[in-house]
């Protein structure tokens, strides 16, 4: 070797082994200052954050002062998966980050496509940690400096013009990089190529293409340079990095060789201005390409946003008035015209009209609002006028929790993420010291000229490795999928129950309220005397009408609901355990149990057969006997939702065992389950108990996810591995659950664990894009082909690579926006439950 060769081998082992210190050496936390009882620190962003490790106490509140000091999409949002928060950073502005963290210990925070990265250390304070040692902090708010808390419409507004601003600059600089290149590039490819002499020599001209290559490299490339220098004055390195070290190297060499050929042999006079022009030039028009696919990804919170309504026509002291939406205050009485959308939650005062609520809801047929309903912000009533009292406004209203469980699903981390995020931490540091020992291999081993193998391989390296491809991997799939739920009315409260969802091999089902409605409707109404239906109906409904019992309650509703006119009763007269007697039309009527009619010696032998048969159904029969004598039987049951059964079997069509739980007696269970198809009940289960039938199932090897609507179902739902709380059940239920289905639908179930199942296989056909690119295309690279087949990657094919891998990544992960529910197939026959 000579001594040249020696000086390049020693400095390549001491660059290496200095590369290790600079980006995994110890560095210094930095800690928040304590004032009124708030902890708080100011982290510039500028190419990453500064101070990037800050450390804080448990128990005390936090304010985090992010001041953006840049434009560009990477840095437009700031996430703390492992807190569920995140927060728009508009360009130029500070904005204040709030949170509690509850527990200690070191949570990490990133930029939106996650390549810049910074912790939080939590040091153990005075406050006791949670007993199960699993709580997470709360989600914290954030709120931009003397502004007030921005309306996320307004953050979304910033956001959206920032994004035109940006792809406004990228198109600029995208243009003059290829106006400038293109002339080059053209000479020098159609001399070296194809040995063309009618080449215009002033092209070939090294003064010449340093002159039209300059403004490349400073104006086009210069979002590069900016953030990639600016990332390792952070002792950190991405994308950027990689492609500034490249470029510039390449740069600098033919700068040398123009200004001061004869530092160097004849036979290393070579100049890659072309190679830095091509190479910035894709970059960027792969940047610009980039931006506009993931502005498709945020599509579901923009058009989330886009539900809201502007205004609201108010009545105030007898005064209409029209005021804009933040006006509204709850307890105002608000006018709905028809063909307005509904400004915000609210209870029907009069009026009657059909509501459309597939916008948040999913479900495509309207709904019928009368006196007493609830109406949604953001739906739209459609037929009738409707005048209602606001019950929820602002960040309370059922849109502004949906808008704000998305972000904070987006903000979380899948746990799938931890590979590519391990793999993040050390792939740059390990690319560059790659491109250090290829440098070093090729300058003492390559064939001549070896100066020039060897920059070409080392700059070829910097350029093909693509980080960014891995880490937007995971975030992009799960932005989309999260927002389709949501505009399927499915509230993903996190990406790790996207990403557990795909496994559940067992759906339990609560009976009550979730494969059932909930409540007892009028099912049956079957005569053995002289009345007609409708007239036995009407007398029943007459006579049950002033009692207060469930049953009572459903007759009457029942007679209303097809038709009748109830008359008015006399002589009612309840008793207790057996049923009503009344007066109707002068006739006298008994409604109620076996007992009842028995006890005043009507026969009911032709009764007895009817009521054992309703009851082998799961319902409650009811006997009617008029003046006298037997008249009939009427069922009453909590009927089964129309899609429950059609639900079970696409659950079973996928794979999923489906168990119904309920604390009804063993025979109405199974009637219930013989109807919708489910072939495993577990009945006559206390609420206390249902959590220890899933940690049972789980026992058993299950992936269980837990449906279920009341307030006894929240244990069970906490202790599934996917808890899912039907939308239209207890604020305690929907708390303790995963995932939330707003229309209350079981086909909602279905929905989320088929998408599910397309995330997860988005993210990892992401994963393979990225990492099998960077294995392929960085040996390659390399040049561990070159002995054996002379082939070499030339790095304008490299930057060309680099830009296909991340448009592939992100052009993969906008394919779930086409991605929608599939309607529910018809309902199999089973055999009986066991």
């Amino acid at each position: 070797m000579t001594v040249s060769e020696i000086v390049v081998v020693v400095v390549a082992v001491a660059a290496i082994a200095a590369l290790g210190w600079f980006f995994f050496g110890p560095r210094r936390a930095r800690t928040a200052h304590l004032t009124g009882g708030v902890q708080q620190v100011r982290v510039t962003v500028r190419g990453g954050y500064r101070p990037d490790v800050i450390q804080v106490r448990q128990g005390l509140p936090v304010e985090m002062v992010f001041d953006r000091q840049e434009s560009g999409d990477c840095t437009s949002r700031v996430v703390f998966p492992d807190l569920r928060l995140s927060a728009a950073l508009p360009a130029f502005q500070t904005t204040t980050v709030h949170l509690t963290p509850a527990r200690a210990g070191s949570f990490g925070f990133a930029c939106g496509m996650n390549m810049i990265h910074g912790t939080l250390i939590v040091e153990p304070g005075d406050e006791p940690a949670p007993p199960d040692g699993n709580e997470q902090a709360p989600p914290g708010t954030a709120d931009q400096k003397d502004t007030g808390d921005p309306a996320a419409v307004d953050v979304e507004a910033a956001q959206a013009e920032e994004r035109r601003a940006e792809l406004a600059d990228l198109t600029r600089r995208v243009l003059i990089g290829a106006v400038l290149t293109l002339p080059v590039l053209f000479a020098v490819m159609a001399q070296s190529l194809f040995g063309a002499d009618w080449v215009p020599a002033v092209l070939l001209n090294r003064w010449v293409q340093l002159a039209l290559i300059t403004p490349v490299m400073c104006y086009t490339g210069r979002p590069i340079h900016r953030t990639g220098w600016l990332t390792l004055l952070h002792r950190g390195a991405d994308m950027n990095t990689l492609i500034t070290l490249g470029t510039t190297a390449a740069y600098g060499y033919s700068l040398l060789v123009t200004l001061a050929p004869g530092l160097l042999p004849s036979d290393l006079r070579e100049v890659y201005f072309e190679a830095v022009g091509v190479i910035l030039t894709l970059i960027m028009l792969g940047r610009l390409f980039e931006a506009r696919a993931k502005a498709g990804t945020g599509e579901a919170i923009r058009a989330l946003l886009g539900l809201q309504a502007r205004t609201a026509r108010v009545l105030r002291d007898g005064v209409e008035a029209e005021i804009p939406i933040d006006e509204v205050e709850v307890g105002d009485e608000v006018l709905i015209r028809p063909g307005e959308k509904i400004p915000v939650d609210a209870t029907v005062l009069s009026g009657q009209s059909a509501v459309d609520e597939s916008m948040v809801t999913g479900e495509p047929m309207p709904v019928t609002k009368r006196v007493g309903d609830t109406v949604i912000g953001a739906t739209i009533n459609t037929t009738g006028s409707l005048h209602v009292r606001a019950a929820q406004v602002g960040a309370d209203t059922m849109l502004a929790r949906i808008i704000k469980m998305v972000q904070q699903a987006q903000a979380s981390k899948a746990p799938i993420q931890r590979l590519a995020d391990a793999t993040s931490a050390y792939f740059v540091p390990v690319v560059v010291g790659i491109a250090i020992a290829a440098f070093a291999g090729w300058f003492v081993a390559g064939p001549p000229p070896a100066l020039t193998l060897a920059l070409v391989s080392a700059v070829a390296v910097l350029i093909i490795a693509c980080p960014c491809a891995l880490g937007l991997a995971t975030p992009l799939s799960i932005m989309v999928g999260t927002g389709k739920g949501a505009r399927a009315g499915i509230l993903i409260r996190s990406a790790e129950a996207l990403e557990t969802a795909h496994k559940l091999d067992t759906i339990v089902l609560d009976k009550t309220g979730t494969i059932t409605a909930g409540k007892p409707a009028l099912t049956d109404v079957e005569v053995t005397g002289t009345p007609s239906q409708s007239e036995l109906l009407a007398l029943v409904a007459a006579a049950e009408a002033d009692s207060e019992h469930p049953l009572a309650t459903a007759i009457v509703a029942g007679a209303r609901d097809r038709g009748l006119t109830v008359p008015t009763a006399t002589g009612f007269d309840s008793i207790t355990g057996k049923g009503v007697q009344a007066t109707v039309a002068g006739r006298a009527v008994l409604v109620g149990t076996t007992r009842l009619l028995a006890d005043a010696g009507i026969d009911t032998s032709r009764l007895d057969p009817i009521s054992r048969r309703l009851s082998g159904e799961g319902k409650t029969p009811i006997l009617a006997a008029i003046d006298g004598h037997p008249a009939g039987v009427l069922a009453v049951a909590d009927t089964v939702k129309d899609d429950s059964a059609a639900a079970i079997t696409a659950l079973h069509r996928l794979g999923v065992e489906v168990v119904m739980i309920t604390g009804d007696n063993a025979r109405t269970a199974a009637a219930i389950a013989r109807r919708v198809g489910i072939t495993r009940v577990l009945a006559e289960v206390l609420p206390e108990h249902k959590a220890g039938e899933i940690r049972r199932l789980q026992a058993e090897g299950r992936r269980v996810g837990m449906v279920g609507d009341g307030i006894n179902d929240a244990p069970a739902l906490a202790q599934a591995d996917v808890g899912l709380a039907i939308g239209t059940g207890t604020d305690v239920a929907i708390e303790a659950a995963d995932i939330t289905l707003i229309s209350g639908s079981l086909a909602g179930v279905v929905t989320a664990i088929r998408l599910s199942r397309a995330t997860m296989r988005n993210i990892r056909q992401n994963l393979f894009f990225a990492l099998v690119y960077n294995a392929i295309g960085i040996p390659l690279a390399a040049g561990v082909l070159y002995p054996l087949l002379e082939l070499r990657l030339s790095p304008m094919i490299a930057a060309g690579a680099m830009a296909l891998s991340s448009l592939s990544v992100v052009g993969n992960a906008n394919r779930l926006r086409r991605h929608h529910p599939v309607p529910l197939p018809d309902a199999e026959a089973v055999p009986a439950p066991r």
